[in-house]
């Protein structure tokens, strides 16, 4: 049964409760690094398995954003009170955007009821999983530079 008072993770896994479809990440343009952006969706779609499967043959985590109940304790971002990866993307990120964008999960994002409009103003820049993370994405998600793909 899902919480209709819990939170919602703006960068999800498709195994994670309540998950739907945010927004489709755009790759960079000409080949710049660390430089994609997502679109964000219009509408609420579930992440059934007929949708992820649309990214094949990529992760669905490389195509889409996902969004989903945040879980908490359970997540290594997670401190017992705030998500510490949102912290981290307002204090390293830059902004890339200067109005908020149209979200469909704002009033229940975690990111957003914890950090406000600064985490809005970076997230289209967010991807889930980068393959080719700079240094400072790498301190951003919370790990070492041996990882074969950050995931956010």
């Amino acid at each position: 049964m899902e919480n209709s008072c819990a939170k919602l993770c703006p960068s999800a896994q498709p195994d994670m409760e309540n998950c739907r479809v945010l927004g489709v990440v755009q790759p960079a343009e000409n080949g710049a690094k660390n430089a994609s952006m997502m679109v964000y969706l219009n509408q609420i779609l579930p992440a059934t398995k007929e949708v992820l499967a649309m990214a094949a043959p990529m992760q669905p985590t490389a195509i889409f954003r996902l969004a989903a109940t945040c879980e908490e304790s359970k997540c290594s971002h997670f401190d017992g009170m705030n998500c510490q990866l949102a912290v981290r993307i307002v204090q390293r990120m830059p902004e890339v955007v200067d109005t908020l964008p149209p979200c469909l999960i704002r009033k229940d994002c975690r990111w957003y009821s914890q950090e406000g409009g600064a985490a809005c103003r970076r997230c289209p820049q967010v991807t889930t999983v980068n393959y080719e993370a700079s240094q400072e994405l790498q301190e951003v998600a919370g790990v070492g530079p041996n990882y074969e793909a950050v995931v956010i």
